[in-house]
């Protein structure tokens, strides 16, 4: 009998470490993202009027434009948080094209990882933009009595995110996987695009979404 984790088969064990497709997958997306934008981030440093520089520069002005917008103002911090997550589900999404791969973000768990992330960083930047008390507080306002209705619409909305990317992505992907499985590679081609343009939209909805949770907690008590 094989040994599962979150309802996927273990591969391998490393050492005390379970390593399952997802992680495999998760892995190799964060691997060919370092790979690709490496050279990016290289000809914008060094030669900023290239063709690769400008590519780098519309990314990185298009990442800059989605948290400004989301937050009402520029926040460094949060534009290499939200890109990466942007970047990470594109990625996963253009790997899910590839036959035999199972994107990473098609595993409830993943999607939960990445959703928790975001619900742990909403109070990370509340408390650095305004300190424990200044961003705890907030919870008690109006009205004490609202504390629970706070601490439930948080854990609601994370559970929201995860499972949102989660069902986009797993249904698309299980939709063309069958179409290919019945009538070969070359007639799913459209559907394949229109899973890939699901996959960027999510990976946007996603971004932005984070983007406006956590830009809400820096500017929490900014109107009293």
């Amino acid at each position: 009998m094989s040994a599962e984790v979150f309802t996927e088969q273990i591969l391998v064990w490393l050492g005390p470490v379970p390593l399952t497709r997802t992680m495999v997958s998760s892995a190799a997306t964060s691997l060919i993202l370092v790979l690709v934008l490496a050279p990016v981030g290289r000809a914008v440093a060094r030669a900023p009027s290239g063709r690769l520089a400008a590519a780098g520069r519309l990314m990185h002005g298009f990442l800059t434009d989605l948290v400004t917008q989301a937050v009402g103002r520029p926040s460094p911090g949060l534009e290499r948080f939200a890109g990466s997550l942007f970047l990470f589900i594109a990625g996963a999404a253009l790997l899910g094209q590839l036959p035999g791969v199972v994107p990473p973000t098609a595993n409830l768990a993943a999607t939960s990882s990445l959703a928790a992330l975001v619900f742990l960083a909403v109070p990370i930047a509340g408390v650095r933009a305004r300190g424990p008390l200044g961003y705890v507080k907030h919870y008690f306002q109006p009205n004490p009595l609202l504390f629970p209705l706070h601490l439930v619409s948080e854990l609601s909305r994370t559970l929201a995110l995860a499972l949102r990317l989660f069902g986009n992505m797993m249904s698309g992907h299980l939709i063309v996987a069958l179409i290919v499985a019945l009538v070969g590679l070359i007639v799913p081609v459209p559907l394949m695009a229109l899973d890939l343009l699901i996959g960027l939209l999510q990976a946007y909805i996603f971004t932005i979404l984070a983007s406006v949770y956590i830009g809400a907690a820096i500017r929490v008590g900014e109107e009293d």
